[in-house]
């Protein structure tokens, strides 16, 4: 039924998978080898449907729905829109949709084309940003810049679907750290997501940017420089909206999580606290 690898938000753990595009549509990233296996497919909408029905045979009761590969967002509008009306069909107890949207995919939509989706179920959207620094951006081959970013995301705000982000501390290598700690946390704060989640880099052998490391081109951050830097981006942060951020992520060195504004300055104290002692993950304990 499924086509492996298969990723999901670790927030979507609980979530009934189903993949309606195999693959990332843009999966030129030099840090993710999460894709590069697999050659983008957006599946028919009858394979989906199938595969609906497939699921409705074997659940009894199904809550949240995630559609997967890396990039569902890129579908057709009036396919997207199809899938979305036969899972309220078929699903008539399920109350949350999600899917990854590329910025580039978000972007190919209208806000009216959002707003139907959201009105036929679309809970939110997984983008990832990766940084706010444009040098970082174009180095990682994101293929997009930060005002790109920001425009799409506050598409997605203005629609009403809820907005995730994510962001990579040590993206940047210790070359670019501040800078990318700096306007990440400034983009961060035009967007205002809903949701934003803190990753670290972890590379992963047979993409670029391991390659880049291999040949002494990229920096690596120790443990104690990464947290300076996402310190220095939490500072940077500034919104008047709640943003429940969470810094737990299997990559992570320390597992932080609160809501900005109100929890800015503790968040900052724990960041002090645990620079200052040997209570960090260890190198060999982090995840992808």
């Amino acid at each position: 039924m499924y086509d492996y690898p298969l990723y999901r938000p670790p927030s979507e753990s609980n979530s009934l998978i189903i993949q309606v595009t195999l693959g990332c549509s843009h999966n030129k990233c030099s840090f993710c080898n999460m894709y590069k296996s697999k050659k983008f497919v957006i599946k028919s909408v009858e394979d989906i449907k199938n595969d609906i029905d497939y699921f409705r045979e074997r659940y009894s009761y199904i809550e949240k729905i995630f559609l997967a590969d890396g990039d569902a967002l890129i579908i057709q509008t009036k396919d997207l829109m199809e899938i979305l009306t036969y899972i309220k069909k078929i699903f008539p107890e399920c109350t949350r949709v999600t899917l990854y949207g590329s910025p580039k995919s978000i972007l190919l939509k209208t806000l009216q084309e959002l707003e139907e989706f959201k009105a036929f179920g679309l809970s939110m959207i997984y983008m990832g940003a990766e940084s706010g620094d444009n040098e970082v951006l174009n180095e990682i081959n994101k293929g997009v810049n930060s005002e790109e970013l920001v425009k799409a995301a506050r598409r997605v705000k203005e629609s009403g679907i809820l907005l995730s982000v994510t962001v990579i501390a040590g993206i940047g290598g210790r070359e670019e750290s501040k800078s990318h700690a700096v306007r990440t946390g400034e983009i961060i704060s035009s967007m205002c997501p809903d949701y934003l989640g803190v990753l670290t880099l972890m590379p992963e052998e047979g993409t670029s940017l391991y390659n880049k490391i291999i040949n002494k081109e990229f920096t690596l951050l120790n443990d104690k420089e990464i947290l300076e830097e996402i310190k220095i981006l939490v500072e940077h942060i500034n919104v008047n909206e709640q943003l429940v951020f969470r810094c737990n992520h299997a990559s992570n060195y320390i597992s932080l999580r609160g809501n900005l504004p109100r929890d800015k300055d503790v968040l900052l104290n724990q960041i002090n606290y645990y620079k200052d002692t040997n209570k960090l993950k260890k190198e060999g304990e982090r995840r992808l």
